[in-house]
């Protein structure tokens, strides 16, 4: 099942066209035109929300899209260092089943979902999946507090600089936190969660992933 996000095009086209349509219609009202133009984009996001078929983005909206192998694009290239100090390359990633999951410590969803991601830490690491976490915003400390108040044992790359986002760009829209994704053997995203976890929903990625 393949959803891949085009990029919010669409919000545009409809405020194109109902502009059009007031014009043809004689109403040449701006105020009018901005209080549509505003309902438009309303409407889209809604739908967008609502639907969960990942045509647009929308930050955190719990979607979940899985791509087919014949579909995934090049491994990700990702370059980083742990809070621990450990640097990670992309070669780190091969072989293995890799999960990502973007955090910072405010986040009121990636508390609730911390103590789901070191179950299945725990549950898949005999099977060679790695987790990561990567933190986008706090220092050492807070994310060491994290991690102690979750007994959280993976480890979270700092990532304050973005270099771990850049490097799945497109992929993960910058204010989608959490996002989590479930790389395949060869590095590649094999699917993608945006929001909060489900843990059966989650399992089955990794398990899905495992078995390729």
């Amino acid at each position: 099942m393949n959803r891949n996000a085009p990029g919010i095009k669409t919000t545009s086209a409809a405020l194109t066209s109902r502009r059009s349509i007031l014009a043809a219609g004689g109403l040449a009202l701006t105020a009018l035109t901005m209080g549509l133009s505003a309902c438009a984009q309303e409407d889209a996001l809604a739908k967008q929300a609502k639907a969960g078929d990942n045509k647009n983005y929308v930050a955190g909206d719990g979607s979940v899209t899985e791509f087919a192998k014949t579909d995934r694009k090049a491994a990700v290239g990702i370059k980083g260092t742990l809070f621990d100090g450990t640097a990670v390359t992309p070669q780190d990633l091969l072989g293995k089943v890799t999960v990502l999951n973007f955090w910072f410590a405010a986040c009121a969803p990636c508390r609730v979902e911390a103590p789901i991601l070191e179950e299945l830490h725990q549950e898949f690491k005999s099977k060679g999946v790695q987790f990561y976490g990567v933190n986008l915003r706090d220092e050492k400390a807070t994310a060491d507090a994290f991690d102690k108040t979750f007994n959280l044992t993976y480890p979270s790359f700092n990532d304050k600089d973005g270099a771990v986002l850049l490097s799945v760009s497109g992929i993960v829209p910058p204010g989608a936190v959490p996002t989590t994704l479930v790389l395949d053997k060869e590095g590649k995203i094999a699917s993608r969660v945006l929001g909060e976890i489900e843990k059966s929903t989650l399992k089955a990625l990794i398990t899905s992933a495992v078995s390729e």
